[in-house]
């Protein structure tokens, strides 16, 4: 086993479509990461894939090479909307591509779903979970759909040629997804995601925990020791730097405290289970709770997050309101300028 790590213990492959290369090209991949990790030691290997690039060798492929989970972006299933989503596969492609990976041994399944597309109602978002839960997957992730600049998508938006969903509307397609996924038995762990009991993404977890991972490829982000690095996006420019001086970054920052206090109440606040007290005191020196001190009180009372002796946390409620309850909160990281308080709803107690 030289050369192998026997410290990591999860391995995403993705960021991109690995599932899209030829066969022999998936095996090679495949194969290298597999001569740098103890599979017999890893919670999970994840691969990313389309619906349109599974078939039976390359999920034997995937299998024989230690991938125990596959998450597919299957993003809607109805064809007007991944037309406007600019996807290549259709709504077809989705069953088939979960029922080869069962077949071929594949033990987790996951399935992207997006909500607030252009043109998307309540029924056809309910249409899609619906499709989504009878295919039995693992693990669900349901994503309100960002306009990332420089998208297609984005110009159009800009143009007036795409009308974004109206928020009431995407505010009420989000709560439908967690109680239609509740009702079915899946657990939400974090704003996004959800799973059967014993099934979250171990990987993803790492993440949202600010936990230490290293990230390979071009483009890839790694965060080591408290230090933040990226790779250069050019594949041909990553080669050439490899070869040169054995590493391909272009960024690198040391993470000081108030950015540290800023990023885990940005991860962890997107979990169910909060944010860790006990985390956030022992790498920040910083008790949370006399750190957000009035305004964790304020937004205690409005219901729109609970404490409790381990974390704090963003109430079902709260989530809606995730953006700026976690800007409000990460405020008190530096001592800058307060952002605009959140207008409060009002609650009648009793």
């Amino acid at each position: 086993m030289a050369g192998r790590s026997d410290n990591i213990r999860t391995v995403f492959c993705g960021g991109g479509t690995p599932t899209i290369l030829p066969l022999g090209q998936l095996a090679a991949l495949l194969q290298a990461i597999t001569e740098l990790v103890r599979l017999d030691r890893l919670f999970e290997f994840t691969v990313e894939a389309n619906p349109a690039t599974v078939d039976d060798p390359k999920a034997e492929i995937l299998v024989e090479h230690g991938v125990t989970r596959v998450s597919m972006g299957a993003q809607s299933f109805v064809p007007a909307e991944l037309a406007a989503l600019e996807r290549l596969h259709s709504p077809d492609d989705i069953t088939p591509s979960v029922q080869t990976c069962r077949r071929n041994g594949v033990a987790r399944i996951n399935l992207d779903l997006i909500f607030g597309i252009p043109g998307q109602t309540l029924d056809s978002w309910s249409y899609s979970l619906k499709r989504a839960l009878d295919l039995g997957v693992d693990h669900i992730a349901c994503y309100g759909l960002t306009y990332e600049a420089g998208t297609p998508l984005t110009a159009q938006k800009r143009r007036g040629r795409v009308i974004p969903c109206d928020e009431g509307l995407e505010a009420d397609m989000y709560l439908l997804a967690i109680d239609a996924l509740a009702a079915a038995g899946y657990e939400q762990y974090e704003i996004s995601n959800f799973a059967r009991p014993g099934c979250a993404s171990r990987h993803n977890l790492i993440y949202w925990r600010n936990e230490p991972y290293i990230g390979v490829g071009p483009s890839a982000c790694g965060c080591i020791d408290g230090r933040r690095y990226k790779n250069i996006a050019d594949i041909a420019g990553y080669v050439r730097l490899m070869d040169a001086q054995g590493h391909a970054e272009v960024e690198s920052e040391l993470l000081d405290t108030p950015t540290l206090m800023t990023e885990m109440i940005l991860m962890q606040l997107r979990l169910n289970e909060g944010l860790s007290i006990t985390a956030f005191h022992h790498r920040t020196g910083v008790d949370p709770r006399v750190l957000f001190g009035e305004t964790l009180a304020r937004l205690t009372e409005a219901r729109l997050v609970s404490v409790s002796d381990s974390h704090i946390a963003l109430t079902r409620e709260g989530r809606l309101m995730a953006d700026p309850i976690m800007a409000e909160l990460a405020c008190c990281c530096d001592g800058g300028e307060p952002v605009e308080r959140i207008p409060l709803p009002v609650i009648a107690h009793v």
